[in-house]
């Protein structure tokens, strides 16, 4: 009875929906329909999604594990935003062919180029399996809990990848009130056709980042091959384009306020249901620190990649997605704070509590939650100092891929490897550092990273508590120091690099080759680092592990109530980095009193921000020349202009970069790449004055093709409506 219950309320909640508000699934989407309808959608329920036959779902494909992108030809074309694409394009360029900076187009098929690592995985079924899971986890919680769940994820998981055909993933919806089943195809031959240069994919930097008005031309495209059959198959010179079994028609008619507009896509994680302790601790403790530690390894980065442009080409990338969310976070804190979320939460949940107890619920859920931050609180700073600033540092991360193989050294007798350990077991673990110390590698530069590991050291230090800092501090910085400074740092650095075969790549292979548990014992970075995780998983590691378990349960509990209490209003579950599909309008916005922002943005915005050299706001000769002789071709706009980006009041968040914006028809207007300064606080809380989605509107990204890119043929495989 009790489920049965759950999912009619769950139904419930999916009906009456906001246009503005809700990250929907698309396989319930119909419970939507007539609003959707309402706000002028042309296509049916059958055309959104269907297993039956092809629909948009099809067009649609998660990119490189967190990105959205979608089909735009029936050759496999595919595109998604500059950002999303930019880890690949950094590595296929070199200082002498710098596609990163300069652009680059494939003209034919055989120019477009191998983007190793990058995916793209295409939802075929989604299916409801609640009630599998909840026939085996029965009441279970706890540690007992995870192991039943787990238990039965994998058996459904396995049972439905049909021996490696597919991917198979069970996920959690309504914070463990749900679940679905999700099969995928996964195609790991994915080239690059073509990318604008940098300083219109990144146009503005991170002043511009996550800011209206914008003018970026955020934007990618790559091509997925497959086998002759369609299916997928690793690369191949035999490998031929991909044909899907839906891609999306481009209009170029262009769009008005309130136009109709609706986003597929992968949101990544949002936390709505979040109860006002969390959001506190985030805005006075866990985000500050996150920005702090940040703001230094970003500056640090910044200082080595303009010395050098091979060390720019090396670890642009990892700076671009580390100063993404560095400004995230401080936008975040600072709507958080603007909003007053946390004081708007806290009275939400004295009502909520007071149904409690009229409803003679287990009454004290909120004081609960209350009892395990307060537990919390005093190693959250720690946690987060561990992760983002002991973590920053890639000598750290490489002694830590060696720290499964050194524990096993430990938890054994410690002389001679082969009464240690059996060869597989020594094997797997060699093979995990392994891969571990090459994905480091990639982004390893020695001279920023020696700065790297001395400037985090110090603020480590002046950050934590003495009384949770490691023994490394006492037993080897600051022995027989009688001052300590910023060179006490520096010297300890040095001395590490000098004394690890960590650095060496040839070194670090031959000691796989022959490892022994004396020699890490005894190299300078592993004993660096063992000492803060060591110190971290004995000390901190236990208690930071009880609280998420704890928290995870009281918030299935929390969402189960509220879902009880709601159950004629509007609900819908947190994302998480599935398929959903969001649906509103193009609006414009007032940010604060007596200003408004139109909907759209032009060329001639862009140009007047243009300063030839800046690091962010510099342009291309031939984007200028083609401005000044207004060759804007049909891409124009009616009022004569060439529109750049646009808003809407669709929800997303991180992992809809790169979603389709589609109008009523299903037609790609543009390609939904931010979100908005004013509306940060979206993930905790969402805000309907606010939200927008920042969009590159499709005609800015054609007029590159075309106009700069001469990709003729691109343009002739697409499907371009005027």
């Amino acid at each position: 009875m009790k489920k049965i219950f759950l999912l009619f309320v769950a139904v419930v909640m999916m009906c009456g929906a906001r246009a503005d508000e809700g990250m929907w699934i698309p396989m319930l989407i119909g419970k939507n329909y007539e609003e959707m309808q309402r706000l002028g959608l042309k296509l049916t329920k059958e055309d959104l999604y269907s297993i039956n036959h092809s629909s948009l779902k099809d067009a649609i494909l998660q990119f490189g594990g967190g990105c959205t992108a979608e089909m735009i030809s029936a050759n496999g074309l595919l595109l998604t935003n500059h950002h999303c694409g930019y880890d690949a394009i950094a590595t296929l360029s070199t200082v002498d062919r710098n596609l990163l900076d300069n652009g680059f187009w494939a003209h034919s098929l055989a120019e477009e180029l191998p983007a190793q690592g990058v995916t793209a995985l295409f939802l075929q079924r989604m299916e409801d399996v609640t009630d599998i899971v909840k026939e085996t986890t029965g009441d279970a919680t706890g540690d007992e809990y995870t192991k039943k769940f787990d238990e039965v994820r994998k058996r459904i998981e396995e049972q439905s990848a049909e021996k490696g055909k597919y991917v198979a993933n069970v996920a959690s919806y309504f914070n463990g009130n749900q679940y679905f089943l999700l099969v995928y195809k996964r195609y790991t031959d994915v080239r690059l056709v073509g990318n604008p240069p940098k300083s219109l994919g990144k146009y503005g930097g991170d002043t511009d980042n996550w800011m209206w008005p914008r003018h970026t031309c955020d934007f990618s495209m790559f091509r997925v091959y497959a086998d002759e059959n369609n299916e997928p198959k690793s690369y191949s010179l035999d490998n031929v384009p991909y044909h899907p079994k839906k891609f999306l028609p481009v209009s170029i008619k262009g769009e008005k306020e309130g136009d109709y507009a609706m986003i597929y896509g992968y949101p990544g994680r949002t936390n709505r249901y979040e109860v006002s302790y969390g959001v506190d601790l985030a805005v006075n403790v866990t985000n500050p620190a996150i920005v702090a530690c940040r703001d230094l390894r970003l500056a640090i980065m910044r200082r080595h990649m303009d010395l050098n442009k091979g060390t720019y080409l090396q670890l642009t990338s990892l700076y671009s997605r580390i100063a993404n969310y560095w400004k995230y976070y401080i936008g975040q804190t600072e709507q958080l704070k603007r909003l007053n979320v946390v004081e708007k939460k806290a009275q939400s949940e004295d009502k909520f509590s007071a149904w409690e107890r009229e409803n003679n619920m287990d009454a004290g859920l909120l004081g609960k939650y209350s009892l395990i931050y307060a537990d919390y609180k005093p190693y959250a700073l720690h946690n987060v100092y561990y992760t983002e600033c002991f973590r920053a540092s890639a000598i750290a991360r490489m002694a830590l891929s060696l720290k499964p193989l050194y524990d096993a050294y430990e938890r054994n007798t410690k002389t001679d490897k082969k009464a240690i350990m059996s060869d597989d077991t020594l094997k797997k673990y060699t093979n995990m550092a392994k891969m571990a110390y090459r994905a480091n590698l990639k982004e390893f530069d020695i001279s920023t990273e020696k700065e790297m590991m001395a400037e985090m050291t110090r603020l480590f230090y002046q950050n934590i508590p003495k009384d949770e800092l490691p023994d490394i501090y006492d037993k080897v910085i600051f022995k027989n120091k009688k001052t300590i400074n910023n060179d006490t740092y520096k010297d300890y650095a040095t001395y590490v690099f000098a004394h690890t075969f960590l650095t060496d790549s040839n070194k670090f292979n031959d000691y796989l080759k022959v490892p022994s548990f004396e020699k890490l014992k005894n190299d300078a970075a592993i004993i660096y680092a063992m000492s803060y995780a060591e110190n971290f998983t004995k000390n901190f590691y236990p208690k930071i592990e009880a609280f998420n378990k704890k928290k995870a349960e009281l918030s299935k509990e929390y969402v189960h109530e509220i879902m009880l209490e709601n159950k004629d209003k509007l609900m819908y579950p947190d994302a998480n980095s599935t398929m959903r599909i969001t649906y509103g309008k193009v609006l414009s916005y007032e940010p604060q009193d007596g200003v408004h922002y139109n909907y759209f943005t032009t060329l001639d915005g862009l140009v007047a921000k243009y300063k030839p050299g800046s690091d962010e706001f510099d342009a291309p000769k031939e984007l200028i020349d083609l401005y000044k002789a207004k060759d804007y071709g049909r891409y124009a706009d009616k009022d004569g202009t060439l529109h750049t980006d646009f808003i809407t009041n669709n929800d997303i968040t991180g992992g809809n970069s790169g979603s389709p914006v589609m109008n009523a028809k299903g037609e790609l207007i543009g390609a939904a790449f931010d979100g908005n300064w004013e509306a940060m606080s979206g993930d905790i809380a969402f805000d309907k004055k606010y939200k927008r989605t920042i969009v590159c509107d499709i005609r800015f990204i054609l007029f590159l093709v075309d106009k700069m890119g001469h990709a003729d043929n691109l343009i002739k495989e697409m499907d371009i409506r005027e």
